[in-house]
């Protein structure tokens, strides 16, 4: 958190960090590979679909 110059800058970083780990963790060691993979790609799909728009 050091290379922060400004807080804003740390926020900003904090809260795109934030949604982008919460939408791709599926906290491997409690499911199945199939299920994993499948919960993956579905977050995968999403987040390009937002990407395009």
């Amino acid at each position: 958190m050091l290379r922060f110059r400004r807080m804003r800058s740390l926020q900003m970083f904090a809260a795109v960090h934030s949604s982008v780990y919460n939408h791709f963790n599926q906290e491997r060691g409690l499911s199945r590979r199939d299920h994993f993979k499948t919960n993956r790609a579905a977050a995968l799909a999403e987040w390009r679909e937002l990407l395009a728009a």
